[in-house]
């Protein structure tokens, strides 16, 4: 999964609810937020552009509802 400079990230939410995308650096510090927005059940696909972050492993973090999931991505420069 590594990428340079943007990718795309998709998620599937099962029902309603507030749903938080962000992405932390590998010290836990939250770089981007990229989504925090009460959503409808289906697919989402967003853009994180990491123009101006240094190269290494990123995590993102869903949160919807009850739901949270990490994930990790590398970008390479």
């Amino acid at each position: 999964n590594p990428f340079n400079p943007s990718t795309q990230i998709s998620y599937q939410i099962p029902q309603s609810a507030h749903v938080t995308l962000d992405v932390c650096n590998m010290a836990g510090q939250r770089v981007a937020n990229l989504v925090d927005a009460q959503q409808s059940q289906g697919e989402y696909t967003v853009t994180f552009n990491a123009h101006g972050l240094s190269s290494g492993i990123y995590i993102y973090r869903l949160v919807a509802g009850n739901f949270v999931q990490n994930r990790q991505m590398v970008l390479i420069k």
